[in-house]
């Protein structure tokens, strides 16, 4: 139903668009073209603004019959829980795929996943992504921190619908992933941690009732250096493990890093500039000026995030402490960044001789011994050949096959002094050689062909 101030304002535009009808009519002939043109291109203008206003009210109603259209439709197409995750392979279900991981070998025992929790921090390009990735891998429980709200302005990034512009980007993120996995619990959090009711609050929604973690890890997904620094800040204190992730300003580049307090750098050992410099990172905007963005970019941040965090949480692989990636050349750089000992975080260098005392001690040590020892057991026993006809066998590289040839292995004749031939250098006996080569002739080609031929009428 048309409310009364739209009908005012249409009763208001028909006015004016009658008395012009009307000016125009009364007019005689005398009115030049040009005057004739510019009245009809006001009637025009006053014609359209009045079909804009008659649709307004009935567009914002269909707007909601919509939306509730779609959180029913939505509802209706919501499967039921699964109480267990199967390896059955059959169309409908959903970790028939996720679980043949564990039949190839590469997990032990993937359904663990459910136990685990992750918080997001951050539901933009990256953290957005990465936690629906991390929903359809089926996760036990997803925490998810933003302030924000989505707006248009996100589209060009994956994950976000137009239809949710205005919501808070926690409370679409859930929307979505309820859809998606039902299975997984979700808890939204709109709170800007970076302000003291903000770092408490974030703090006390990871911590357990006697004051440890609940969670397993946290992602770090935000674009600025003060919320890397709150997060940094709250896992030192309860000695958590995360993972930090970034995109660069011109959206061609990004990285991720494993931050684990005391075992290696955290965030301040090896600060940014901005953040060694003290500068407010507000003081560095520009108005009109925005950080580029690439869904490319924050898709493969996002994957890499998800993937190191599956390898840690499932204990298979190799856990990368720093990846890299530069998509105008392709390249991945890995590091290992090691703690700062003169880090400016007072609790840095104390979490630091902490892990030293633990990775020292006798129990440590012995287990690495253990371990080490269990690993060349298994080296050896893969490597042996139980069934081998062809009487194949592995040789060192430095055996019979380096020690062959004329000279030496680690100087054989001909070669520069610290050369030697990957191959053996056969024998060869100078007689021999001298009774097999072909002598030198001076006869032409064409000599040679007519020798050939004459063979040849021969046979």
């Amino acid at each position: 139903m048309v409310d009364a101030a739209l009908t005012a304002n249409i009763r208001r535009e028909v006015s004016k668009l009658q008395a012009d009808i009307d000016a125009l009519q009364t007019n005689d002939v005398r009115l030049s073209a040009e005057k004739l043109q510019h009245q009809l291109e006001k009637l025009n203008d006053q014609l359209g603004s009045l079909s804009t206003l008659a649709p307004q009210r009935s567009t914002e109603q269909d707007g909601e019959k919509l939306q509730d259209g779609n959180n029913q439709q939505n509802a209706q197409h919501v499967r039921p829980k699964v109480k267990e995750m199967s390896a059955e392979v059959v169309d409908s279900n959903p970790y028939s795929r996720l679980m043949a991981l564990q039949r190839m070998g590469i997990v032990k025992d993937y359904q663990r996943i459910r136990e685990k929790t992750i918080a997001v921090v951050g539901i933009g390009g990256v953290g957005s992504v990465a936690a629906e990735m991390l929903t359809r891998c089926g996760i036990g429980r997803l925490l998810l921190y933003d302030y924000d709200k989505v707006e248009l302005a996100n589209m060009n990034r994956l994950f976000f619908r137009p239809k949710q512009a205005g919501m808070t980007k926690t409370e679409a993120a859930a929307q979505t992933l309820r859809g998606i996995n039902p299975d997984v619990a979700i808890e939204s959090f709109t709170m800007n941690i970076t302000t003291l009711q903000g770092f408490d609050a974030f703090k006390a929604s990871i911590s357990d009732g006697d004051g440890t973690s609940r969670v397993d890890l946290v992602l770090s997904c935000v674009d600025n250096y003060e919320a890397r620094m709150t997060i940094n800040q709250v896992c030192l204190e309860m000695e958590q493990t995360w993972m930090e992730s970034g995109v660069s300003e011109d959206a061609v580049s990004g990285h991720i890093q494993v931050v684990i307090p005391g075992e290696t750098a955290c965030f301040a050992c090896v600060p940014p500039l901005v953040v060694a410099s003290g500068i407010d990172e507000r003081t560095l905007k520009r108005e009109g000026v925005c950080a580029a963005s690439l869904p490319t970019t924050m898709g493969i941040i996002a994957g890499l995030l998800v993937q190191n965090t599956l390898k840690y949480l499932l204990n298979f692989g190799q856990v990368t402490r720093y990846l890299g990636y530069s998509s105008l050349t392709d390249f991945f750089p890995t590091m290992d960044i090691k703690p700062n000992p003169g880090c400016s975080n007072r609790l840095c260098p104390k979490l630091q001789a902490a892990f030293q005392r633990r990775y020292n001690s006798e129990e440590a040590v012995a287990a690495r011994s253990a371990a080490a020892a269990a690993a060349a057991d298994a080296d050896a026993e893969s490597a042996t050949h139980e069934d081998n006809d062809w009487g194949i066998q592995v040789v060192s590289d430095a055996g019979p096959a380096a020690a062959s040839g004329t000279g030496t292995a680690g100087q054989q004749s001909g070669l520069a002094q610290g050369l030697q031939y990957s191959l053996p250098v056969a024998s060869m006996d100078l007689r021999d050689l001298q009774r097999e080569a072909v002598e030198d002739s001076t006869e032409d080609v064409d000599d040679l062909m007519s020798q050939l031929q004459a063979l040849n009428a021969q046979k």
